[in-house]
């Protein structure tokens, strides 16, 4: 059984989320802890629930996911891991991160990749990964068909989409993944976007005004 842990971090309150199970180990999807009260919250968590963290995996590349990539790095030691499309969006980071006036530290390159298809698994947990680009070239959603959840990025929100302006956007791919891969889960998954509150499989086939 998995447990999730929210943080909202950084100017654009991102989702950060840390996930565990009973073996202690835990994984930090999307690290945006940009403040050093962030990066304390974050430790603090991960030191009070002695956890033993294995891996950095980003949902998307974009400047608000990757804040703090470096500081959990630096301090625990893991692999920091996302889709190869990706690699271009961390790259440019900082200059991403100039246009919203923000002086922030180059982001670490990723160790490794993951795609379509494979499993990651960590403890007793697994996690399925799916390919869903259109917000971003290489954006990425991790599911727990065991623990009825699936973190979503910036592909799927509450009653809304991820942005398709920005560069490697696609809207008509981003409506598309949505419906044929996200939508045809459960009704009664657990959706954890990258930002804002959670909901579920069926509340957005409802209720989402964009997909209906």
């Amino acid at each position: 059984m998995v447990t999730l842990k929210t943080f909202v971090f950084n100017d654009f309150q991102e989702n950060t989320y840390i996930l565990s199970d009973e073996t202690k180990e835990c994984i930090i999807i999307d690290p945006g802890c940009f403040y050093v009260t962030e990066q304390n919250e974050l430790s603090d968590y991960i030191n009070k629930n002695n956890l033993v963290p294995k891996a950095i995996i980003n949902t998307h590349g974009h400047i608000d996911h990757v804040l703090g990539c470096k500081f959990v790095q630096n301090n625990y030691k893991i692999p920091f891991i996302t889709h190869k499309e990706e690699l271009p969006l961390i790259k440019n980071a900082l200059h991403f991160g100039s246009i919203f006036g923000l002086k922030a530290e180059q982001p670490p390159l990723p160790d490794s990749y993951i795609d379509e298809g494979e499993i990651y698994r960590f403890g007793n947990a697994q996690l399925q990964i799916f390919f869903v680009p259109g917000h971003s070239p290489g954006s990425l959603a991790f599911y727990s068909a065991e623990d009825k959840m699936i973190i979503t990025g910036d592909v799927l929100f509450r009653g809304s989409i991820g942005r398709t302006d920005l560069p490697g956007g696609n809207y008509n791919m981003l409506i598309n993944v949505i419906k044929n891969k996200l939508l045809t889960l459960p009704a009664d998954t657990m959706v954890f976007p990258g930002h804002g509150p959670s909901s579920t499989i069926g509340n957005e086939i409802n209720s989402n005004p964009f997909l209906i």
